[in-house]
């Protein structure tokens, strides 16, 4: 009798445990669901660390407009207004020295942050290197810099910044005199987030068919268009991290989980064509994305170069490493390669 009593007591214990762990399993996956369901409430706990009793989103600019030459002699125009719709629209222009009235190419750049921060005037916070430097480099190189702000969550997901891309780019398009801007030799790059937008925006000029499906009409057709620099982006969702998809998903709805018709907007890959614009592509964390988006252009006969240091000579880069050109050899070479990739591109385009 005391050893099936024994038995007995030791069946309950089990079966007690049993439940309790079935208890702790819902539960976590339930906390799972929510999260992933929920994805700001992550998101909002790096954004609110980061931009603490500021806000991320703006109708006024973060500096008083002006204009003047920089330290390292180039000329800037600060926080002008190209759209009242949204906010964060404002962009500024920098001219490699103070002569304004030289005929020079111009470089559209969109930074990075996971669209949940960063700025024209901080680069990206994610990134391990100065993407403000990279720009200054950019525009010693002779272009003229428009680099622009765009809407952040959470309240703005996709594809605003994408929309507000197409209003800056229409702006300048607009007082193209009055600011001394080429728009016949124009390069459209963006690291990371802004690779996104790059992409997608590459797409949207030369696929009516995807820019009626973000029912965008493009500010600026494909013939302006020298070339197309994609640093870093992630665009291939299905293939995406969790931590990826975290930010990613954030941006187009608040969870990871996007149903049909919303992969079928932000993914913009299956729609690229032989008439995409001429492409950087360069890879690093996301580094798979970019491979899948060369993969898809050669497919199309489309023009692109590929950098991507772990498949040369299986360098490990971290995430939008070019911008670390000034210290990292690696990257310094990458700039070489993608200086001389739009000067060629540019040359092309005039003849």
């Amino acid at each position: 009798m005391v050893e099936k009593s024994t038995k007995s007591k030791a069946f309950k214990a089990i079966k007690v445990i049993g439940i309790i762990i079935g208890i702790i399993g819902i539960l976590i996956i339930g906390l799972y669901f929510y999260i992933t369901t929920h994805t700001q409430i992550i998101v909002g706990v790096i954004q609110n660390a980061m931009y603490q009793d500021a806000r991320p989103n703006s109708f006024e600019p973060i500096y008083t407009p002006g204009e003047g030459e920089k330290a390292d002699g180039q000329y800037k125009i600060n926080d002008i207004a190209y759209g009242t719709e949204y906010p964060n629209s404002f962009l500024d222009i920098t001219y490699p020295d103070s002569n304004r009235e030289e005929d020079r190419p111009t470089l559209f750049y969109f930074h990075g942050g996971g669209f949940f921060g960063g700025s024209k005037n901080m680069g990206d916070p994610m990134a391990a290197s100065d993407s403000t430097a990279l720009i200054d480099d950019l525009c010693a190189q002779g272009y003229n810099i428009v680099n622009v702000d765009y809407a952040l969550v959470p309240e703005y997901h996709f594809p605003v910044p994408l929309i507000q891309m197409n209003e800056a780019i229409r702006f300048i398009s607009e007082h193209k005199d009055e600011y001394n801007i080429n728009m016949d030799k124009v390069i459209i790059m963006g690291s990371s987030a802004g690779a996104i937008m790059t992409a997608q925006y590459g797409t949207v000029i030369s696929n009516p068919e995807y820019a009626a499906l973000l029912s965008i009409d493009p500010a600026i057709n494909v013939e302006q268009v020298s070339a197309v620099v994609v640093d870093d982006a992630p665009i291939d969702y299905q293939n995406m991290t969790l931590l990826c998809k975290m930010l990613v998903g954030n941006y187009v709805k608040g969870s990871i989980y996007l149903n049909k018709d919303e992969l079928n907007k932000y993914e913009c890959i299956p729609y690229m064509t032989k008439d995409y614009p001429a492409a950087f592509l360069l890879g690093s964390e996301y580094r798979n994305d970019m491979n899948s988006m060369a993969e898809k252009l050669e497919t199309v006969g489309a023009h692109y170069v590929l950098v991507d240091p772990f498949a040369e000579n299986g360098i490990a880069q971290p995430h939008c490493f070019v911008a670390a050109e000034r210290v990292d050899p690696v990257a310094a070479e990458a700039f070489k390669k993608l200086t001389g990739f739009l000067k060629e591109r540019i040359l092309y385009k005039e003849h």
